[in-house]
């Protein structure tokens, strides 16, 4: 007679705590999914919350660039027609005064006034105007080279040397006339810098992951005495300049180029000396 099978006790429990530790794994497994995609969706929401501020700071920043752009048009307008009439008057006392050096040199003083109070305006005009951007391709080099070429005559006067770094041919989407303009602008400045003679380095390069930008970084150095840090964060307002001479609407103008291509314009200063310009497009 056969004997009928019995589970023991011990064989039962084990079957129930192998189920139990597969559960157990399962639902560990199933936590440490949702955790990390809790982790990603923090992580991208933080960075929405830092893009969110940077686009309202960039949109007050830009609304309050336009309030004074369309403000600075209107009295850059008003200035114009008298100077052209002060310019009319001196070249006519010129014409008067040909037998007078004493005389015809105060009279060159004046137009030399005005021409100068024209090239404000001038800027003004430039600084509150829309930029519209045409981009085309275009090798970043090549508008590198054109900008040092029209740079050249204040480069040699200062016997400055200067080196450009990066793949060559880099071919960018830009508007090469503008984004010449904003080089041109920065490669000045950094020559007036070193009025002893120095170095101007020009770097094209890829993006980076720590310095974001859709096709390139275009950095300019010198090896100046760099900018005060006080005045770091004020150099790219407009009218704000420490040269006597200066109208304080070169950055400005160029930063509003680089934004109108979407991009970011960054100073400081690197750590053996000089300045630092990146333009991140």
């Amino acid at each position: 007679m056969k004997s009928a099978s019995v589970e023991t006790p011990s064989s039962t429990g084990a079957g129930d705590f192998e189920a139990l530790a597969r559960v157990v794994m399962a639902y560990s497994a199933i936590t440490e999914k949702l955790q990390k995609s809790h982790d990603r969706l923090e992580q991208t929401v933080r960075a929405l919350r830092d893009e969110l501020r940077e686009k309202n700071r960039l949109l007050e920043r830009r609304n309050r660039l336009a309030a004074i752009g369309e403000m600075a048009a209107g009295m850059a307008h008003e200035i114009r027609n008298p100077l052209g009439g002060i310019q009319l008057y001196a070249s006519l006392l010129r014409r008067d005064l040909e037998g007078n050096p004493a005389a015809l040199q105060l009279v060159e003083k004046i137009s030399a006034g005005v021409r100068r109070l024209e090239a404000l305006v001038t800027q003004v005009l430039q600084f509150s105007r829309e930029i519209v951007v045409t981009p085309v391709e275009t090798d970043l080099h090549g508008i590198v080279a054109e900008t040092l070429h029209m740079a050249a005559e204040q480069i040699s006067n200062r016997r400055i040397e200067t080196a450009v770094e990066g793949p060559r041919p880099f071919v960018v989407k830009v508007d090469p006339l503008l984004i010449g303009q904003a080089l041109l602008n920065l490669v000045l400045n950094a020559v007036e810098a070193m009025p002893e003679g120095g170095r101007l380095m020009i770097t094209c390069t890829p993006p980076a992951e720590d310095a974001p930008a859709r096709q390139f970084r275009l950095i300019v150095e010198d090896s100046g005495p760099g900018i005060p840090p006080e005045i770091l964060d004020r150099i790219f307002n407009p009218f704000f300049t420490t040269r006597a001479s200066g109208t304080g609407l070169g950055l400005a103008i160029v930063q509003r180029i680089v934004e109108a291509h979407d991009g970011s314009i960054t100073a400081a200063n690197r750590p053996e000396g000089g300045a630092r310009m990146e333009i991140r497009i």
